[in-house]
This record gives structure tokens, sequence and C-alpha cells, in this order.
């Protein structure tokens, strides 16, 4: 079992940053790859990045690269968001969540468990 904590999120004007939180407990996390994801309001929930078990390699979705960095500190079981020059359409729930077989994975049926998500609002 995995528990899965975000927090970070809030209401932000365009062009502003926030750096979302996940702490993780109830498993060793330094085995498990982990990834964030987020779902707007009446839209199905979408990959943003991943990251590998160790930190050293990481994918963005195209509409964040540049912008976003995803990083973890397995020694404090979280992994993080940085989230700059934000958008109105980065409007979303956000949610962390953890893989299992350590892969670097894009879809959300390949994540074992979830969090409760954030809400990040991106005013313009």
């Amino acid at each position: 079992q995995a528990q899965l904590v975000e927090s970070g999120g809030g209401l932000v004007q365009a062009g502003g940053s926030l750096r979302l939180s996940c702490q993780a407990s109830g498993r060793t996390f330094s085995s498990t790859a982990m990834g964030w994801f987020r779902q707007a309001p009446g839209k199905e929930r979408v990959f943003v990045a991943a990251i590998s078990r160790s930190g050293a390699n990481t994918y963005y979705a195209d509409s964040v690269k540049g912008r976003f960095t995803i990083s973890r500190d397995n020694a404090k079981n979280t992994v993080f968001l940085q989230m700059n020059s934000l958008k109105p359409e980065d409007t979303a729930v956000y949610y962390c969540a953890a893989d299992l077989l350590g892969t670097v994975a894009t879809k959300p049926d390949e994540y074992d468990y979830w969090g409760q998500g954030t809400q990040v609002t991106v005013s313009s």
C-alpha cells in the first residue's frame, strides 16, 4: 500500500509560478516511479510529467515542456512539480501517482496509486 498526499495548489495569475508537492508513505518510495497528471472540468485525466526511481530520467507532455520541472527527494519521500509561466489552460486538478513497476509511464492505467488531487487555477 502507498498513500500519496498532494499540496501546493492555489490561484495564480497567468505568467506566475506554483510548486506542487506529493508526500508518499506506506512503502519504499525510492522503488517507485512517480508521475503527475491533471484533469480539467469535463475532460479526461492527462499526463503531465514522470520521473524514474532515481530521478535520473524525466518525461514531459509537450504542452508543459520547458515550463514545468518534475523532481524528487527520496530521502523525504516527496516528488515535486515546479510550474512556471503558467497559462489559463493549465487550470486543472493535479494528481500525483505511483508506478510500482518503476517505469516512466504516461498512461493513467499504468499507475497503481493516486493522491486526492490539488486544484490549480490560473487566471488571465
